[in-house]
C-alpha cells in the first residue's frame, strides 16, 4: 500500500452554457485528474476544480504545486499515513483545491485496496442523497425553465439561487419568479458570492420575507466584519459560511464571532480528512450543514456525495450534485444518474467509478489538443 507515484492531468471539456455568479463565471471544467499510484499497482483517483476568483489557483498552478511540492512529499508513505499526509501538505500555505483532490486520491486508493467504498471507510450512515441544483444568472423566465425541466427530468425539489447582482431588484424578482413558477414544495436557498454589501443583504432578504427561503449563503463579504454580524443578527434563517469558512479554524472565528451559523463543506477544497474535521467540529458545536459544489464534474460529485452520504448530519439536507449534468461531456465510463431527486454513491470500491482513457486522452491539455471552447474568467 505504498505511495510511489502521483499524477497531476489537466484538461477541459465545455459547458453548454456558461455558469455565471456575482464572483465570476465558467464557460469550461479546466480540471486537474489527480491520480496515486501504489506499489500493488492500485491507482487512487480525484479531481481538482481550479477557481482563481475564489482561492486564488490555477489549473497550472496545481499541476506545478503536486508535481514539484506535494508529490515528494507524500511518495514512500503507505496509504493509511493520511494523517502524516495532512501534516506535510498543510507545511504549504494555501493550495485547498490541490490538496484536496491528493487527499481524496489517497482515500479512493486505500478503499480500492480494501475493496471497501470511501463512504463506508468514513462512516457508512446510507447510500444515497437527496439532490440541490444550482440556478446561475439568467432572466426569471429563463432560470424558472431550467428549475422546471430538472424537476421533470431528474426530480429535483431543492435550488440553490445564485444572487448578488445589483440593484437588488433584479435578484429578488427571480427569486420570486421561481417561488411562483414552482409553487411552495420546493426548497429554495440563495447564494450571494459576497456581491452585495450587508446592507443590501439585509434589504434583499426583507424583500424576499414571504418566499420561505431556507439558507442564505455568503450574501456579504466576511471581512466585513461588523456589517456581517450584523446581517446575520437579524436574520431569520441560517445563515451559511462557505467560501470564508475553508478551515476548521475559520469555521470556528466565523460561527463563535456571530458571521454564520450554518456551513458549507466542499470536498474539493477540503478532502476527506479535512472534511471529516469540520464534519466533526460541526456536529459538536450544533451546527448545520450543507454539502456543497464547486462547480464539480462527474467524479467531483462522486466524492461530495460518497462523503455527503457517511454522517447523518451532511446527509440530511440535500446535496449540491447536480451541476455536471451542464456538461458537454464528462471522463467517467459510467455517467452518474439522479433519479427521483436523489443521487445514489456509486457501487464498488473506493470511489466506484472509472475514468474512460480514451475521453482523458481527448480532453487533456498536456500532451494532445483538446476540444475548442470557452474560457474562464472574472464575471
Amino acid at each position: 500500500m505504498k505511495i510511489v507515484a502521483v499524477e497531476a492531468i489537466p484538461y477541459r471539456i465545455l459547458y453548454r452554457k456558461p455558469l455565471r455568479f456575482a464572483s465570476g463565471e465558467i464557460h469550461a471544467a479546466t480540471h486537474v485528474l489527480v491520480r496515486v499510484h501504489t506499489d500493488d499497482g492500485v491507482v487512487g483517483i480525484a479531481d481538482a476544480p481550479p477557481r482563481p476568483f475564489t482561492y486564488g489557483e490555477t489549473q497550472q498552478g496545481v499541476v506545478a504545486v503536486i508535481e514539484t511540492v506535494f508529490a515528494p512529499a507524500v511518495i514512500g508513505l503507505t496509504l493509511h499515513d493520511r494523517e502524516v499526509v495532512h501534516g506535510r501538505l498543510s507545511r504549504t500555505v494555501g493550495n485547498p483545491v490541490a490538496k484536496a483532490a491528493l487527499d481524496m486520491a489517497i482515500w479512493d486508493a486505500l478503499g480500492r485496496t480494501l475493496d471497501t467504498s470511501v463512504t463506508e471507510l468514513l462512516g457508512g450512515w446510507t447510500d444515497r442523497m437527496r439532490v440541490s441544483h444550482m440556478l446561475g444568472f439568467d432572466t426569471p423566465a429563463a432560470m424558472v425553465d431550467e428549475a422546471n425541466r430538472m424537476r421533470a427530468d431528474h426530480g429535483i425539489e431543492t435550488f440553490k439561487v445564485k444572487v448578488g447582482r445589483r440593484p437588488v431588484s433584479l435578484d429578488t424578482a427571480v427569486v420570486r419568479a421561481l417561488r411562483e413558477g414552482l409553487g411552495d414544495d420546493v426548497e429554495l436557498y440563495v447564494d450571494g458570492n459576497r456581491g452585495w454589501t450587508a446592507s443590501e443583504s439585509a434589504r434583499a432578504m426583507a424583500e424576499m420575507a414571504d418566499l420561505n427561503l431556507s439558507l442564505a449563503e455568503e450574501l456579504c463579504p466576511a471581512d466585513d466584519v461588523l456589517g456581517r454580524r450584523w446581517l446575520v443578527s437579524q436574520l431569520a434563517v441560517p445563515f451559511v459560511a462557505d467560501e470564508s469558512a475553508v478551515t476548521p479554524a475559520e469555521v470556528t472565528r466565523e460561527i463563535l464571532g456571530g458571521s454564520a451559523t450554518a456551513v458549507s463543506i466542499k470536498t474539493a477544497r477540503s478532502g476527506f480528512t479535512g472534511g471529516r474535521r469540520t464534519h466533526h467540529l460541526c456536529e459538536g458545536l450544533g451546527v448545520e450543514v450543507v454539502m456543497g459544489n464547486q462547480i464539480d464534474g462527474q467524479l467531483g460529485s462522486a466524492c461530495t456525495v460518497a462523503f455527503g452520504a457517511a454522517f447523518d448530519t451532511t446527509s440530511r439536507r440535500a446535496g449540491e450534485l447536480s451541476n455536471f449534468l451542464d456538461m458537454s461531456d464528462d471522463l467517467l465510463t459510467e455517467p452518474l444518474t439522479i433519479t427521483g431527486g436523489e443521487l445514489q454513491v456509486p457501487p464498488g470500491p473506493g470511489l466506484g467509478v472509472q475514468i474512460d482513457d480514451d475521453k482523458l486522452a481527448h480532453y487533456r491539455t498536456d500532451t494532445v489538443t483538446s476540444r475548442d471552447g470557452g474560457s474562464e474568467g472574472r464575471g
